[in-house]
């Protein structure tokens, strides 16, 4: 049920309640011909947000919340993850039986997600059974029982997702790297939590999240496809009209916490019965309301990603994958911009089985940072921008990307950019810009790096460091 994946990292990292009386106020976030999206803000503060598609005989609706892992604290880290598990054991409506067989006949899918930052509950149904589905959210989102027995049924499935989660060596690495590049601060936490916390939530404390999360001005209503906006505003009203309001609220795209901190750290998990080395290193990235975001996303796009078991060829691809790959350097890498809402990590993940030449690694990838602040080519520039504008755009493919486009971009940023603006936003990203954003993000800035398997030939932190620093010269 987490949702940490690449995907997530590039365009979260996709990124992902109540109010008091005041007048309805709508608005549409573009006007060209076609679909657009339109916004309506109910008097209790919810969001309510659709793409129409007058045609589609299938829709998306869900509720994207600004609140995820980072509203826990050490104590309670996990508690959003374990809500998610609960919101399907049944309500005060519903057993858990009635629920799942009520979406069956509907032949609707209903599903969730937890990020540091927002928690997620959406369902995909025919058009006609919208209201059903709309209905169904609400009902677990406001009413869900928390059975004592099914909190502790629980705890074992999670540990259960905890355990897989651990075998999968990219997600213990940038879990890592987070916990070093936001140390002591709650993005560096995981999602699932420690296993301690695991065994010790209480409903109290799910409750307690609930009471101070699940408020309408932190709640975005959104449909896409099959949906009209009028309806759906009514069914906001009908539904969630009851949903309490922060007692200080704050505007959609406000940073609602401490701004958080970058440390340049490392952790380093040897384990030498692993076969290859995997390394994380990234730099202080950008939020998503950072004018730098797409001058960051296409500088990622630069580096790109490579993998020799795909086949992938070297002279199609980035220059760092030309000279990885004619060196035998790694088996993979892959850069990533990852944003929050007030911060972010861009870097690069690599995994490799020559372990003789890891330094050789470390040192080819930053020189070709380095390059960024001096050399970027127009071509390669214009080359990024036309594969972020594809990749963007090509992600926007279905009711279910649509909607989590518009719910992540209005809980992050208070508005959502349609796929135009997105374009022009890439298109007018040069050369100059590139050198710009490396200089600031890049040029000798200290970094986060977490590495596990194989890596006693990795070069400590300031020997990396120096090294980064002897390129300048």
């Amino acid at each position: 049920m987490v949702s940490r994946t690449v995907l997530n990292r590039v365009l979260r990292s996709a990124v992902r309640t109540p109010r008091s009386l005041r007048p309805l106020r709508g608005f549409a976030t573009a006007h060209n011909v076609g679909p657009f999206t339109e916004v309506t803000t109910l008097s209790n503060g919810l969001t309510v947000a659709t793409e129409s598609h007058p045609h589609a005989q299938t829709a998306t609706v869900g509720v994207w919340i600004d609140a995820g892992s980072r509203a826990e604290t050490d104590k309670t880290n996990g508690t959003a993850h374990f809500l998610e598990h609960m919101a399907f054991k049944g309500t005060g409506r519903r057993t858990q039986h009635a629920l799942e067989l009520e979406v069956e006949n509907l032949g609707a899918h209903l599903n969730a997600y937890t990020s540091r930052e927002q928690t997620v509950y959406y369902a995909k149904s025919f058009r006609k059974d919208v209201p059903a589905a709309v209905d169904i959210i609400s009902d677990i989102l406001q009413n869900s029982k928390l059975e004592a027995g099914a909190v502790e049924r629980e705890r074992d499935v999670i540990l259960r997702e905890q355990q897989e989660v651990d075998k999968q060596l990219e997600e213990v690495v940038f879990d890592h790297l987070h916990s070093v590049a936001f140390q002591g601060q709650p993005l560096g936490r995981t999602i699932l939590g420690p296993k301690a916390n695991i065994l010790s939530i209480t409903r109290d404390d799910l409750a307690s999240y609930i009471k101070t999360n699940y408020t309408a001005d932190r709640m975005v209503l959104v449909g896409a496809g099959g949906v009209d906006h009028g309806e759906l505003v009514k069914l906001a009203e009908q539904h969630f009209s009851t949903l309490p309001v922060s007692p200080n609220p704050i505007p959609l795209g406000r940073l609602s916490h401490p701004k958080t901190s970058f440390v340049g750290s490392e952790v380093r998990a040897r384990d030498d019965d692993n076969p290859t080395a995997n390394i994380a290193i990234a730099v202080e990235g950008v939020g998503w309301s950072s004018p730098d975001y797409f001058p960051m996303m296409v500088m990622q796009t630069i580096f790109g990603n490579w993998d020799r078991s795909l086949g992938s060829s070297p002279l199609l691809s980035s220059r760092l994958s030309h000279i990885i790959s004619s060196n035998n350097l790694a088996n993979s890498f892959m850069s990533f911009s990852t944003s929050y809402s007030d911060t972010g990590l861009w870097g690069v993940y690599l995994v490799s089985e020559n372990l003789m030449n890891l330094d050789e690694l470390m040192h080819v990838t930053l020189r070709e940072w380095t390059r960024m602040s001096t050399a970027p080519t127009d071509t390669e520039v214009e080359r990024a921008k036309s594969q972020l504008k594809a990749g963007l755009l090509l992600s926007l493919d279905g009711t279910t990307a649509i909607a989590e486009d518009i719910g992540r971009q209005l809980v992050t940023s208070g508005q959502r950019l349609t796929p135009q603006q997105i374009e022009l936003a890439v298109d007018a990203v040069s050369v100059d810009e590139i050198k710009r954003v490396a200089q600031k993000y890049l040029w000798d800035k200290d970094f986060a790096l977490a590495a596990t398997g194989s890596i006693e030939g990795l070069f400590d932190y300031n020997r990396i460091r120096s090294d980064m620093s002897s390129m300048l010269y």
